[in-house]
């Protein structure tokens, strides 16, 4: 298992951009409003729209957009197969560079997976 901690990255993220949200409030919100909109469910369910942006911030070599991705699919009710499903296909697109970020992807939801069975059973 990976040591690295997606869960404090993408904390730490929320607070640095923090300091852009107040610089640049419009261009946020802006962001903001844009995620909302692409990401809310139609005739693509949410928790697939999350698998493909998750895809494409594995292929783009993006460790906080795993953390944001992972977070809500756990959240959404993924399972590990579904996931796992979308890796090879990562793999298959984007080779081995993909293959490093797909391992880190499962350490990931292994992390995410646990603090959410935690949760639920405290």
């Amino acid at each position: 298992m990976s040591t690295f901690d997606h869960r404090t990255l993408i904390q730490q993220i929320n607070q640095n951009a923090s300091l852009l949200r107040k610089a640049q409030p419009e261009a946020m919100q802006g962001f903001g409003v844009l995620a909302k909109a692409a990401m809310a469910p139609g005739a693509v369910s949410e928790k697939h729209k999350e698998l493909i942006a998750l895809a494409i911030g594995i292929t783009q070599h993006c460790s906080g957009c795993i953390g944001f991705h992972v977070k809500s699919l756990v959240r959404l009710g993924c399972t590990r197969q579904e996931l796992e499903e979308m890796l090879a296909i990562c793999v298959y697109m984007g080779g081995g560079p993909a293959l490093m970020y797909a391992a880190e992807t499962e350490a990931a939801w292994d992390a995410f997976h646990s603090a959410a069975n935690i949760n639920t059973v405290a």
